[in-house]
């Protein structure tokens, strides 16, 4: 699976972009057919409480592709939460396949 990590307005440095890495890869156990993730960091709104957002679009053959936006205090538990939501729609997605 490719993994894109896009920050907007700022420099993520090494230690997060290893973590998104590493958190993102784990879906292929849950779906092989991934074929690539694109994950957006940015800021929102600087001074407010949960202002971190994260955008995780994962591609997947036969459909165009599943997504999640999450906003948190950190851009980790951002990542944490969009990545649990995109695990229940594979689910669902799997499921599907099955019935098919």
């Amino acid at each position: 699976m490719n993994v894109n990590v896009n920050p907007v307005h700022f420099t993520a440095d090494q230690k997060l972009v290893e973590f998104v890495n590493k958190k993102v890869v784990k879906l292929d156990q849950y779906f092989d057919g991934i074929i690539s993730a694109d994950v957006l960091m940015k800021v929102d709104k600087p001074e407010s409480p949960k202002n971190k957002v994260v955008e995780l679009k994962l591609s997947i053959p036969s459909r165009d592709y599943l997504f999640a936006e999450k906003h948190a205090d950190s851009f980790e538990e951002a990542l944490d939460l969009a990545v649990d939501a995109v695990k229940k729609q594979l689910g669902k997605f799997k499921e599907k396949l099955k019935t098919k």
